[in-house]
């Protein structure tokens, strides 16, 4: 899966402020209570935690659809994040970005894939490797 594009953050003017609904949505049952609206949510404050740090990355390719991330979807990147085994990361390997899992292993560092249609890449022990940021939260579209 590749970095098709990247875009900074920016949010001028005021939080937008979206309705909310007072609990839960069933995905079950429908329930009548949810009738009325009464809250509302900032969207800057629920995606958005470090606005200079915060970049969007759309992505390309289906080598991360076990991680619920598909081709055209919209990643929110934290630079600056010292990343962890497990993480979904964007990385930069030998000048070439990529989305993966950043696995850390007694044999090295290996960028797992979430399709078992694409290999994991292990990084060569002279490979320049750099980790661009953590992707913490997916955009995906329902439609």
């Amino acid at each position: 899966m590749r970095v098709s594009e990247l875009t900074t953050v920016a949010w001028p003017g005021p939080p937008v402020q979206l309705p909310a609904t007072p609990e839960a949505v069933p995905a079950g049952f429908p329930s009548p209570a949810l009738d009325f609206v009464h809250e509302s949510i900032n969207l800057q404050e629920h995606l958005i935690h470090d606005p200079p740090a915060t970049f969007i990355a759309r992505v390309s390719g289906d080598s991360m659809t076990g991680a619920g991330i598909s081709n055209g979807d919209h990643l929110l990147i934290r630079k600056g994040t010292r990343p962890r085994d497990g993480d979904v990361v964007v990385a930069v390997l030998d000048g070439q970005f990529t989305v993966k899992r950043l696995r850390l292993t007694s044999s090295g560092v290996l960028l797992e894939a979430a399709n078992p249609d694409y290999p994991d890449i292990p990084v060569p022990e002279l490979s320049e490797l750099t980790i661009w940021g953590v992707a913490y939260m997916c955009l995906h579209s329902l439609r």
